[in-house]
């Protein structure tokens, strides 16, 4: 068997003297014994495998509903092509894969239902207790919500994974968390934001072409599509195929110039070591600025095309007012919230406990529980 000590050893003779390693963690809040053949981080992983809030992912909005079909991404989905991604850059770079994984497992847990319409539903109607962040949820169910534990409440991770949640920016998330630790997140952390956004981009433009919301005509604006669209019609005759090629020639454009860029500045900031990631002026970890740019008119091309289209934009209006519904209703009645969510209401103001519980909720079950609610033909 080998044991976590082996681990650890192999992670100071073959990760990059800027790595955040294992046995270096600054640990949990609740002291426990280590495991014998698992390192911290891998452990945090697996403990975000296990919980409630990951497996109810599979029914949370990526950009289609669950019920729009059965091969459209979900956040769950997401989530695991973004660990992927993580995974296979992370390891180029000779960084700490485990952290990397564990972060972008948790990144997305507290994601309301209905994607971010949902999020935007929920921080109005929370504006005036203090409002509404998904990566501030995601770190409040990591420390908090989670009961899985005896010992403790939350998952208890490590310092570093909840760093990179807290931390976790990409342009359509900014939480704003003060940690303990100022200056920059690990390098792992900063893989985590490119790698979520690379993800969506690739999977939303490939389900956006799937779903027809979006056409290869309308695509030919973007330079990034054109030029691997055009390549891919070199070497394959079917529409069908060169389109999958395209998406996911694309993906590999994108993940290969972070890490040959992110390599370059690594050497021309003179990083030796996590205290020089730390005190750098900027982030470490970006595209190349001719593929920033050609990245940020995709971008821009499915924010217009894909995610502001009719049918998108309908469901959200949908969204809001089932969220909107159900959030006011127990804000009137808290009696009629099951018994185990009132029982948080002894020790957190209600709005608090009724927005973690609306948060929480899967699309599926906010639409039934609005049915349950409004419709007088549906069972209670």
């Amino acid at each position: 068997m080998r044991e976590r000590r082996e681990y650890e050893e192999l992670e100071e003779r073959y990760l990059a003297p800027y790595a955040m390693k294992s046995s270096a963690s600054d640990g949990r809040d609740y002291p426990e014994d280590e495991h014998p053949y698992r390192t911290v981080f891998q452990r945090d992983r697996d403990r975000v495998i296990h919980s409630n809030a990951f497996r109810r992912l599979e029914y949370k909005t990526q950009v289609f509903v669950f019920h729009e079909g059965d091969h459209y991404r979900t956040r769950l989905t997401h989530t695991i092509e973004g660990a992927q991604i993580a995974r296979t850059m992370t390891r180029a770079l000779r960084l700490n894969e485990e952290l990397a994984e564990a972060i972008i497992l948790a990144h997305d847990l507290g994601h309301t239902p209905f994607g971010h319409s949902g999020q935007d539903v929920m921080n109005h109607l929370m504006k005036e207790f203090g409002g509404f962040e998904h990566n501030r949820q995601s770190l409040r169910i990591v420390t908090l919500l989670e009961h899985r534990y005896p010992d403790f409440p939350g998952l208890n991770l490590t310092y570093e994974v909840r760093e990179g949640i807290a931390k976790h920016a990409t342009p359509y998330d900014s939480p704003q968390v003060k940690f303990k630790k100022k200056g920059q997140p690990t390098l792992e952390a900063q893989i985590v934001d490119l790698a979520d956004e690379i993800a969506y981009c690739h999977h939303d433009l490939d389900d956006g072409l799937r779903s027809r919301l979006i056409s290869v005509d309308q695509l030919k604006e973007v330079e990034l599509w054109t030029e691997h669209f055009e390549e891919a019609k070199k070497h394959h005759s079917d529409p069908e195929v060169q389109t999958r090629q395209a998406v996911k020639s694309i993906l590999n454009d994108l993940a290969t110039d972070l890490v040959h860029t992110t390599e370059e500045n690594i050497k021309s900031l003179g990083i030796q070591s996590l205290e020089d990631v730390r005190k750098a002026a900027q982030k470490c970890v970006h595209l190349s600025q001719d593929m920033d740019k050609a990245n940020k008119q995709l971008k821009a091309f499915l924010f217009k095309n894909l995610y502001k289209h009719y049918r998108v934009e309908r469901m959200a209006a949908k969204a809001e007012k089932i969220l909107e519904d159900v959030f006011r209703a127990y804000c009137k009645n808290p009696k009629i919230l099951p018994t185990t969510i009132q029982d948080h209401l002894k020790d957190t103001p209600k709005e608090r406990v009724i927005c973690d519980y609306i948060a929480g909720m899967t699309d599926r079950y906010a639409l039934e529980e609005h049915a349950r609610l409004f419709d007088p033909a549906v069972k209670v």
